[in-house]
């Protein structure tokens, strides 16, 4: 073809239709004029083949059925699809702002979330290994304090002990037994609490970790600075020992030999004599070790015995305050008459006083952070997986981040394919408007230029 503009447009699209092959053969009237003869024809072979399309298309109107089948293509499947593409894009692109955002509020949450439980566990979150082993070691002191504290509770221990003794006719010793020691005597080890005394010596059991033996290059163990002591010592008339050897104090004399070949003497007599303990959990009087060693708040059972006592305290206290609001019968008016003074001179102040005092302590020995502090004493692994809990947050706060940042990438590219079809969706309208009125002009000259309007197209 010849290098001209609007054929070279003609010639860019999709398809080329029986309209297009008009264009052409009439551009090229233009431009292969000089091929023309005296009879009106063109020797330009160029020529000979766009008129022989031309014609081939009008025999039998096939232009007319394959324009119809075009236009008909063009409204009822290919501009529908494309804006069906474009509203699946712009879909696309909403569903993942939308996802990208939700990410972004999941890895918000999983943060607070973290901070939070870093909170509870009374630590910033920076080293949280070592912050909550430098937690434990703050262990000691509080529980001196609590046990300090409960010095304040006695009166209502008395209080409690003078009912007791009153309305169960009973004896007072038997109430709050732990409660009591440790009211009076503070915040003592197991084996003052369980004998009554203190231990002359305390011996706590520390975990060390012993190096295993290295091996040396030939291959043998080394057991460390051991050395064998030469021995020259020498027996009834026995050889000398050498280095290395053992003496097993056991003459080897010829002469000493019975009858029967066989010496049960001895070269020396054996004074010395061996005493076999046997195994056992036994411990010298006046020492504390194992668990008597630990306190009374630190050792697990009686520290919930401990809590178990307070919390019977604090329900007598709760049911004294709840008789003292209600209205008293003649009945329990007469049956405290002979009650001891510590029960007739109670008021709604003190006892309200004693209720806050007793559920201070509780609060402080089962608060969520304690419980934390004690189950890592009990157990230094719990350290390990606290940790891993709380990194297991930041895990899935960084895991939600890279996902809103695929779903930001996804709706970008989606809405990149939209802008990319919108002019695919315009370019196909304007040639289906375009082919119409095609269509519409080649009928109107069939029927003497009568206005002919296709309907239905929709464009």
């Amino acid at each position: 073809m010849p290098e001209h503009e609007e054929i070279r447009s003609l010639l860019s699209g999709t398809y080329i239709n029986y309209f297009h092959c008009l264009k052409i053969v009439e551009i090229l009237k233009g431009t292969e004029a000089a091929t023309r003869n005296l009879f009106g024809r063109y020797s330009s072979q160029r020529m000979k083949d766009w008129q022989e399309v031309v014609s081939l298309y009008q025999s039998d109107n096939t232009y007319l059925a394959e324009s119809g089948s075009l236009l008909v293509r063009n409204i009822s499947y290919e501009i529908p699809a494309l804006k069906k593409q474009m509203s699946r894009c712009e879909q696309l692109a909403l569903e993942s702002e939308r996802k990208a955002e939700e990410c972004l509020h999941g890895a918000a949450e999983q943060k607070e979330q973290y901070y939070s439980n870093c909170k509870n566990y009374g630590i910033s979150g920076e080293d949280i290994q070592r912050e909550l082993q430098s937690l434990v070691c703050d262990v000691p002191s509080i529980l001196r304090q609590t046990g300090a504290d409960a010095a304040g509770l006695l009166p209502a221990i008395q209080l409690y002990q003078a009912c007791v003794a009153f309305v169960c006719d009973s004896s007072p010793e038997h109430v709050l037994p732990l409660l009591r020691h440790v009211q009076k005597h503070g915040d003592t080890t197991v084996y003052e609490w369980r004998v009554g005394k203190v231990p002359e010596r305390v011996e706590r059991n520390e975990k060390e970790v012993q190096e295993s033996p290295k091996c040396s290059e030939d291959g043998e163990i080394n057991w460390g600075d051991f050395e064998v002591q030469s021995t020259t010592s020498e027996t009834n008339s026995g050889p000398e020992m050498t280095t290395g050897d053992i003496d097993w104090g056991v003459s080897l004399e010829p002469q000493a030999a019975q009858v029967d070949g066989i010496s049960w003497d001895v070269g020396e007599e054996i004074t010395e004599t061996i005493t076999v303990l046997e195994a056992g959990t036994e411990v010298p009087p006046g020492i504390a070790r194992g668990s008597d060693a630990l306190t009374v708040l630190e050792n697990t059972e009686t520290r919930n015995q401990f809590v178990d006592e307070l919390m019977e305290l604090e329900l007598f206290l709760c049911q004294w305050l709840q008789s003292m609001d209600c209205d008293t019968d003649i009945v329990t008016v007469t049956q405290f008459q002979s009650a001891p003074s510590i029960l007739q001179g109670q008021n709604r102040e003190k006892v309200v006083a004693m209720v806050s005092a007793v559920r201070s302590l509780i609060a402080r020995l089962t608060d969520r952070k304690m419980r934390h502090l004690f189950l890592i004493l009990a157990s230094p692994r719990y350290v390990d997986r606290v940790t891993d809990m709380l990194h297991q947050h930041l895990r899935q706060a960084e895991l939600l981040e890279k996902k809103s940042e695929a779903w930001v990438e996804r709706g970008r590219t989606a809405r990149a394919e939209r802008e990319s079809l919108e002019p695919k969706v315009l370019l196909t309208q304007e040639r289906s408007r375009e082919l119409q009125r095609q269509i519409e002009g080649d009928l109107s000259r069939r029927y003497s230029n009568r206005p002919v309007k296709l309907m239905g197209t929709g464009l």
